[in-house]
């Protein structure tokens, strides 16, 4: 890896794939990016939709959905790794912040959408828990003002009504190895650009692909399909 490759950070960016990038997994798909450090990458895929609504995830784990709003959402196929376990990215809430409001994080959660405890254990090294407190137990700080997490707990929050005001929940999760996405970008598989929470929450998931390429002013036709060629 350069010296070069070594300096990029595409934390907080989406990975939009190149028309030529025929992956079954990553075909059309853009990638929002949680971590970027040179141990390598992990990312959630954002516009592929799997088979279960979140009434039915809800209903898989025995727990009731009090959110109107989340109701026929769709639980997403965030990439190949892990596709057992739950995801989930979310606006950030620190322990302190609820604090600070003179409210323990539960009623905090139950006032401002937000809340604690536990899902599944993160297996991959990059999903380090930030310096910060988060609200949940097993939580990713994103630079940028979201957070993934993998505990239970946040689903007990939304279950209750309350949990994140912006959700977006994916089976499993997308990673690269040490410089390999550096090698996929120099093949030209994929285009960056710094994400749109707009994008994430606000798209309908059918328009994300199209939308991400229009933060660069670019459409998919303008693109040639030939991957590894400018």
């Amino acid at each position: 890896m350069t010296a070069d490759s070594a300096s990029i950070n595409l934390t907080h960016h989406f990975l939009i794939a190149m028309p030529g990038l025929e992956d079954e997994t990553f075909a059309k798909s853009v990638v929002y990016v949680c971590e970027h450090s040179e141990r390598g990458a992990m990312g959630l895929v954002i516009n592929k939709p799997g088979e279960l609504s979140m009434k039915g995830l809800f209903e898989k784990v025995d727990l009731p959905l009090h959110r109107q709003d989340l109701m026929n959402a769709c639980v997403l196929k965030g990439g190949p790794v892990h596709t057992e376990r739950g995801f989930v990215l979310h606006d950030a809430l620190w322990n302190h912040e609820a604090e600070s409001l003179g409210q323990t994080p539960v009623q905090q959660s139950l006032i401002e959408a937000q809340a604690p405890a536990e899902l599944a254990q993160e297996a991959s090294a990059l999903l380090a828990v930030s310096d910060k407190e988060s609200v949940y137990a097993s939580t990713m700080s994103i630079p940028g003002g979201l957070e993934m997490t993998t505990s239970k707990d946040v689903l007990e929050a939304l279950s209750m009504g309350a949990g994140p005001k912006r959700v977006l929940i994916s089976l499993g999760y997308s990673a690269w190895g040490e410089g390999q996405l550096e090698s996929e970008l120099a093949e030209n598989s994929w285009l960056t650009v710094g994400a749109d929470m707009a994008v994430i929450f606000d798209t309908p998931v059918e328009q994300r692909y199209e939308s991400a390429m229009k933060l660069l002013g670019l459409e998919s036709w303008m693109l040639s399909s030939e991957v590894g060629h400018s």
